[in-house]
């Protein structure tokens, strides 16, 4: 028997705690950890209690509660998993580390790179666990191109490019409130909640990014946060990089192109697309499908890391990175 240093082992199951059930934890998240041999979601917190009560009860989830501290400090929760909006992300962090219980964070790890190294740091000089819910680095799509590039089908890397667009919303258009949109709470807007995927997955896929600079604006004046932004960085290596994100534009737009000195990778990050893999061979277009909730090897990887079987790909370490690479870009720091 196999048995992590928190009283969690194949035949004794992780009792969860999640903190936040909203939409990303519909779907998403919280039925992934729920599906995960060895798991389970034990106690949900919403500060709604009717919201949070019929989550509990749509999900089979035993117990609720309106207070996170009942979550955190109840000594039959022995993992949380934060699932808010990230300007309570430290709020709630600092309080796990201090009850010494493994902890997942909703991606970003917060608003800005001075909060993400507070709760790293935490986590780090306490020793306890701190995983990141930037889920594409385990995903079998995602992990299909690293293949490729470990493998050498398209030479010596050269160069990644992404363009990320879309129309305004419903919503944005309304001027209704929206907290990914709010300064206060997102300063990127869509940028912090969606390019923060792309920026870690190519971290993952390529390494650390060592240099980095952009430029961000408001174009559109519908919220905030900003709606314009671009970039140009370097990976520890000499790969370059550049990236435009612009939620204003007519058409949507989602693709990804790595260029190799023997060939080329496309993809997208969020949208449903092939891998496409071009060289001297030929063409090459592979259809991966997500699963149905997908986090679901993401929590596999969780629960591998905290048995010592395996070490996840997406740690507070990493988290941290790709927090500075964001605030970097944003130029606020």
């Amino acid at each position: 028997m196999t048995e992590s240093r928190f009283n969690f082992s194949e035949e004794k199951p992780l009792r969860w705690g999640v903190i936040g059930c909203g939409a990303v934890a519909e779907i998403k998240s919280v039925p992934a950890y729920k599906i995960t041999p060895g798991f389970e979601v034990a106690m949900v917190m919403r500060r709604d209690s009717e919201k949070a009560e019929d989550y509990a009860k749509r999900h089979r989830i035993p117990h609720w509660t309106t207070d996170a501290d009942e979550v955190i400090g109840n000594p039959n929760i022995d993992a949380v998993y934060i699932a808010t909006p990230p300007d309570t992300h430290k709020f709630y962090a600092l309080k796990v580390v201090a009850a010494g219980k493994p902890c997942c964070i909703e991606k970003p790890m917060a608003p800005t790179y001075d909060d993400s190294l507070a709760i790293y740091e935490a986590f780090r000089k306490g020793d306890v666990p701190l995983f990141i819910a930037y889920y594409r680095r385990s995903l079998p799509r995602f992990l299909k191109v690293k293949q490729w590039l470990d493998d050498g089908l398209i030479g010596e890397v050269r160069h990644i490019h992404w363009q990320k667009t879309k129309p305004p919303s419903e919503l944005d258009l309304s001027k209704k409130y929206n907290w990914r949109t709010d300064l206060a709470i997102a300063r990127g807007g869509y940028f912090d909640d969606l390019a923060s995927h792309g920026l870690d997955l190519f971290i993952f896929l390529l390494g650390d990014i060592v240099e980095v600079n952009g430029t961000a604006t408001n174009q559109l004046g519908l919220y905030t946060a900003f709606d314009a932004v671009a970039a140009h960085w370097m990976h520890d290596g000499g790969i370059t990089g550049t990236g435009n994100w612009n939620f204003g534009t007519h058409d949507r737009t989602d693709k990804v192109e790595i260029l190799g000195s023997e060939g080329s990778i496309r993809f997208a990050v969020l949208d449903e697309a092939p891998i496409e893999l071009n060289n001297a061979s030929g063409h090459q277009a592979l259809e991966i499908v997500h699963p149905q909730h997908i986090q679901e090897f993401h929590a596999e990887n969780i629960k591998l890391h905290l048995l010592e079987k395996a070490t996840h790909p997406s740690t507070g370490k990493t988290g941290l990175h790709t927090s500075w690479v964001m605030e970097k870009i944003l130029g606020t720091l």
